[in-house]
């Protein structure tokens, strides 16, 4: 059985420290091993059960490690996920038991969903995924490192690409382009494409320069 450690411990971290171990209680899947993180007093403030057993940085993986990312952040994941693959870390998906999967979707690397999650059918997902509690709709692809917060709706065909960021509640329109390192602010309604590198937020979604 694999040891495992998460990369993060802030609250995403911890959140899904608890999916694990919901996981575990079903089938005994993994050894939780602790965190690691470049502040190593992450979890001083909050109640945990496990704790930060190293930095990120300083980190050398063993042969019977397997790593768990808790990162959000869409380009802070690819940089993180880089220097850990150098040094052979090996990275494990963490799909709650409560997320529904249907058939004939395929499924990259570093999967995260959480409690709720749903994709449909002829879903095409990246490596170092994040999906919380929201919807993915038939035929619809998200590219590697993205992630999509909470009671997000991605209808029929949307093509998210690489790095992009949904905040909660956001919807899109079926059939809709989502470029790299797009930023979908946080209850938006998307009924065009979104060009690469694009802040864009309201209802109708539009460019925005909200930091």
């Amino acid at each position: 059985m694999n040891e495992l450690i998460i990369v993060g411990a802030g609250g995403f971290g911890r959140e899904l420290l608890q999916w694990i171990k919901d996981i575990n209680l079903i089938r005994k899947k993994w050894i939780i091993k602790g965190f690691i993180d470049d502040n190593l007093q992450a979890l001083s403030n909050y109640e945990c059960d496990y704790s930060v057993i190293g930095k990120i940085s300083e980190w050398v993986p063993s042969e019977n490690e397997v790593y768990a990312l808790a990162i959000a952040d869409p380009k802070i994941k690819e940089n993180i996920v880089s220097k850990l693959k150098i040094k052979k870390a090996k990275f494990t998906s963490v799909i709650h038991p409560t997320s529904q999967i249907g058939s004939f979707n395929i499924i990259g690397e570093g999967f995260v969903a959480y409690p709720g999650a749903r994709i449909t059918v002829n879903v095409k997902i990246g490596d170092f995924v994040t999906l919380l509690s929201s919807s993915v709709g038939h035929d619809a692809k998200i590219g590697d490192f993205s992630t999509i917060s909470s009671f997000c709706g991605i209808t029929r065909g949307v093509d998210i690409r690489k790095r992009v960021f949904l905040g909660c509640n956001v919807v899109i329109a079926p059939e809709r382009k989502i470029g790299d390192d797009a930023y979908i602010g946080l209850g938006s309604i998307v009924i065009n494409n979104v060009k690469p590198g694009t802040k864009v937020f309201g209802n109708p979604a539009k460019k925005n320069n909200f930091s």
